[in-house]
């Protein structure tokens, strides 16, 4: 799974696709060093708050400029946020079809999935990341939702292509994103803070500014 951007400028599409390979990989000081290089032609912001991240989005597109809400496919608990990972969305009509019809992208309600959205691009991407890849002491731990609860995802070759998910996910703008991590609430066992928390930090840590 590779990303494609092809906004016109092959050095800052490098640079973000080795920006989101570095924080896959918890490579801190690549992750940072790069982002300074990038950050001031490639906006990328950070939020809790899902109407903030909407509101970003629309701000910074201009004229016919596309965007939309992407998540990956084990995203399940991002439901309160009437995010729903599985409604089968049509990539044509989300990609394609204008503000006339619901199912669009630029509404900001269905989200598409790394399969979905491979091999696409947008200008403007909210990246929504839930509670099945989560940062928990210093690495990205791997859970998938069955029945009632996560589990955890032990085999190594799952685990690789889960954070291609992610990969795939990160690198579907052109233009900029915005990454917004759920708060969480404490009395929903299925979605306690402490299973964001520390994503939303690591992510804040590598500068990403947050709005």
């Amino acid at each position: 799974m590779q990303s494609r951007l092809s906004n016109g400028d092959p050095a800052k599409s490098e640079k973000v696709s080795a920006f989101v390979k570095a924080l896959l990989d918890c490579d801190k000081p690549g992750a940072r060093e790069l982002l300074a290089q990038v950050s001031a032609a490639y906006p990328l912001a950070l939020t809790r708050d899902l109407a903030r991240a909407k509101r970003w989005i629309r701000d910074h597109a201009r004229g016919s400029e596309r965007y939309g809400l992407v998540a990956s496919s084990h995203a399940y608990r991002l439901k309160p946020h009437a995010i729903d990972v599985r409604v089968d969305i049509d990539p044509v009509h989300w990609f394609l079809n204008d503000t006339a019809d619901a199912r669009c992208r630029f509404h900001l309600m269905a989200a598409a999935t790394e399969r979905k959205i491979q091999g696409l691009e947008l200008d403007w991407i909210c990246m929504t990341w839930d509670a099945d890849l989560r940062m928990r002491g210093q690495q990205w731990r791997h859970h998938s939702f069955k029945g009632a609860k996560w589990q955890n995802i032990n085999t190594r070759t799952l685990q690789q292509y889960h954070l291609n998910a992610y990969r795939v996910l990160l690198t579907r703008a052109r233009q900029g994103m915005i990454i917004f991590v759920p708060s969480g609430d404490s009395a929903d066992p299925t979605r306690e803070p402490g299973f964001y928390d520390e994503t939303f930090e690591y992510l804040a840590g590598m500068g990403i500014r947050e709005v």
